[in-house]
């Protein structure tokens, strides 16, 4: 059930010319205002740089936001920046929702009307999204510092080498009653037409 009390802010990044190069930004910010639950939508240069987020964690504080999207460059670049950003600001950083209009729009679109179209459409639906956003918090799970290498063939036995000398207990299971696999049965191997043992 999409909450009634949403405060979605939306901050529009030019990327220098990298998106305002192809996309109309002011009219993505302007179109992003006429969205329902908007209360705020700004344009930025640079959205990843120190300005760019001081200004949406201000606009978090003056404007009580309790959703964010930023419509910028790539999400698996930065996301964790945005995400620090908001959790700055106080606010559960999975209150965030991305919006590629850089990789997904500028970059690949050749048309400027086009490319504006398709970004205000990449907006709409982050926004649209960010409707289901609820707070979440990170689960500790503990892990045993262990590996298990099935196989005691050549391949195992170099990857249980590798991963014990990497200061990790390793536990080798091999069906055979021994280890070494094919390699084992040989006689002689190529290139030195050495003995294989």
């Amino acid at each position: 059930m999409i909450r009634e009390d949403l405060r979605i802010g939306v901050f529009v990044c030019d990327c220098g010319s990298n998106i305002a190069g192809m996309v109309d930004t002011k009219a993505v910010r302007e179109y992003a205002e006429t969205l329902p639950h908007v209360v705020l939508s700004i344009r930025n240069k640079y959205t990843c740089a120190d300005p760019g987020q001081q200004e949406i964690q201000k606009s978090i504080y003056e404007y009580n936001l309790n959703r964010v999207v930023v419509a910028s460059c790539s999400p698996a670049s930065y996301e964790p920046i945005f995400r620090k950003c908001i959790e700055g600001a106080g606010l559960n950083r999975y209150l965030l929702e991305m919006a590629n209009i850089r990789e997904h729009c500028s970059w690949v679109t050749r048309d400027k009307i086009l490319a504006t179209k398709k970004a205000r459409d990449i907006v709409k639906v982050a926004v649209a999204r960010a409707k289901w956003l609820y707070p979440q918090d990170e689960e500790r799970i503990p892990v045993t510092d262990a590996a298990l290498v099935i196989g005691g063939g050549v391949a195992g036995i170099q990857a249980a080498l590798d991963i014990a000398d990497a200061g990790h207990k390793v536990y080798l299971v091999e069906k055979k009653p021994s280890i070494g696999g094919i390699m084992a049965r040989l006689d002689k191997v190529y290139p030195d037409i050495e003995c294989s043992i």
